[in-house]
Parts: C-alpha cells; sequence; structure tokens
C-alpha cells in the first residue's frame, strides 16, 4: 500500500496485488469522505449537504478487487474540497480575493456550471464557501492533494504497461438516481464513459456492457456522463492504454437519502467483482489494433 501523508493521515492509498493476474486498475476519486476540519468551518452548508458530491461506497464497492489480482486506488479526500477529475487549474475567478496566475483555466464548461479543480459548488447546485477563498489556499492544495495524487497514478499506469505492454484504467464513479432536469429520461443502472469511443478500444467497452447486461443490469454509454479529464488525460488505445468509466446508479446499491447502504450493496459488489474477473480473463491481444468509433 502507497501512502502520502501531507496533512490528511492518508490522502489517497494504492494497493497492488500480491500476485499480478492483469494489467488493470480500478480506481476511485470521487469517493472520498474524510473532510478537513477547516474546510467544514468554511462552508456555509453543513456536512450532510458537501457529502451529495460523494460517490458514496464505489471504494469499498472496489477495495477487495486487489486480491483477484488487479490493483486499486482510492482517494480519500472529498471531491468538495478538492476534484482530481479536472484539469489542475480549472479555477473559478470568482471563488477567490487575488488574482489567479496566467495558466488557470478560468472558461471551461466545468468552471461555468460551479465544478472546477476547487468546487464552488456541491452536486445539487448549492454554494459552498460562506467568503472568497485566498489564491495560495487554492493552490496549495492542488500542490499538496491533487499533483501527488496524479504523479502516483502515472507511475502505477507506467509500472503495469511496462510488466505488459498495455495497461486498462477503470475509473470508478455513482450518479445520483434523478438528474437535476426533469426533461432528462430515466437514468439505466450503468452509464459507461469511454469519451464515444476514442478512450478505449471498443472491445473494452462492449465486454463491460454485454457482462453487466448478463448481470440484469440497465446500461447506457456516453450520456449523459462521457468520462471526465481522468478518462481524457490517460485514454489513448494506441499507446496501449485504455481507460474507460463505469458510474452506477446509486439507487440500485445505496439509500440516497439517508446516505446508507441498501440491502442490495452486496449483490452489486459481487456483481462488480464477477466484472472485474471478466476483464482478468480478456486476451490483451484483443485489444489492437486500435480505431476510433464513427461518431
Amino acid at each position: 500500500m502507497t501512502r502520502f501523508d501531507d496533512g490528511l493521515s492518508s490522502p489517497f492509498e494504492i494497493v497492488e496485488p500480491l500476485t499480478w493476474r492483469a494489467p488493470i486498475i480500478f480506481n476511485s476519486p470521487h469517493s472520498g469522505a474524510v473532510y478537513p476540519p477547516e474546510f467544514i468551518e468554511a462552508s456555509r452548508i453543513d456536512l450532510p449537504a458537501l457529502r451529495r458530491s460523494e460517490d458514496s461506497f464505489m471504494d469499498d464497492m472496489i477495495e477487495g478487487l486487489s486480491a483477484d489480482g488487479i490493483a486499486v486506488v482510492r482517494v480519500n479526500f472529498p471531491r468538495s474540497y478538492v476534484d482530481v477529475n479536472r484539469e489542475p487549474y480549472e479555477l473559478d475567478p470568482r471563488m477567490f480575493n487575488g488574482r489567479l496566475p496566467s495558466f488557470a483555466n478560468t472558461r471551461s464548461m466545468r468552471v461555468a456550471g460551479g465544478l472546477g479543480t476547487i468546487p464552488r459548488v456541491v452536486g445539487d447546485g448549492q454554494e459552498i464557501y460562506r467568503e472568497r477563498l485566498s489564491v495560495e489556499d487554492g493552490l496549495s492544495r492542488i500542490e499538496a492533494l491533487y499533483k501527488p495524487y496524479h504523479r502516483a497514478l502515472r507511475r502505477l499506469i507506467g509500472k503495469v504497461h511496462e510488466m505488459y505492454g498495455t495497461a486498462i484504467l477503470v475509473d470508478c464513479h455513482s450518479m445520483p438516481s434523478v438528474g437535476i432536469s426533469r426533461d432528462e429520461p430515466r437514468r439505466p443502472d450503468v452509464v459507461i464513459g469511454d469519451r464515444y469511443g476514442t478512450s478505449c478500444a471498443p472491445l473494452l467497452t462492449t465486454l463491460v456492457e454485454e457482462t453487466l447486461a448478463a448481470l440484469g443490469y440497465t446500461v447506457g454509454r456516453n450520456k449523459p456522463y462521457a468520462g471526465g479529464f481522468i478518462t481524457e488525460h490517460y485514454g489513448n488505445p494506441a499507446g496501449g492504454l485504455h481507460t474507460i468509466q463505469i458510474e452506477l446508479n446509486r439507487a440500485i446499491y445505496m439509500d440516497e437519502r439517508k446516505r446508507e447502504r441498501s440491502e442490495r450493496f452486496a449483490e452489486v459488489a459481487t456483481d462488480f467483482a464477477a466484472l472485474a474477473r471478466t476483464l482478468v480473463a480478456l486476451p490483451l491481444g484483443n485489444l489492437g489494433p486500435f480505431e476510433a468509433a464513427a461518431e
């Protein structure tokens, strides 16, 4: 287990298998629930409201998968404090006292929605902070938490790629069962994101979809979630780097209002482990050569 200590006792964790069976990494970047006291004090909303941004229990869903010969990564700090599934400097100037550095991306769609690297709002749109933050505070969070996480993830992916000549990163998330817009259709049990066929070999997306469908889940692709920064940044199928995002509908494994595991949690976790074993059994030669899927 690799740990990085700089204020939080363990901001993120990497668990490598004792014996590697496949070049696969399961990653949970949004399930962190360790809230720094100063963050709670600076917030205008209470802890239950802050937790609405969490992909609750996804880290628990994947924690035992190292026994199947694959690596597991989990982030312990909350995405409402620092979101590692963004560019390193997607920052909203309205949040800060002082001038942001010139390299900050202040105009992305995610910043406009309040969901940059240092989020302005939680998942349901509530403003987080009572007062503006100092620029130094925002940049220090990125230096202390965001950058070490991505350095460690890159090292792990590089190690796996060197061992096998390819690497598969499965980015694990959960989504609210109902969208903000009333016009949005009912969400399926699972949404697979592969950046519209560009972040991994098409066979990988098809295999995940068919495996989950055979287990009884309704499955969608790329809508409303095609994959964030991690999927886009680490997915390079032509170079043997395959990244796929999986979004589980929270209603199938937890009580969204109480934020508690439901009776189905164990069943869903068992099915997730079955998916991992299916990926382990995938012949690596079947992943290439890569051709982008047609739009």
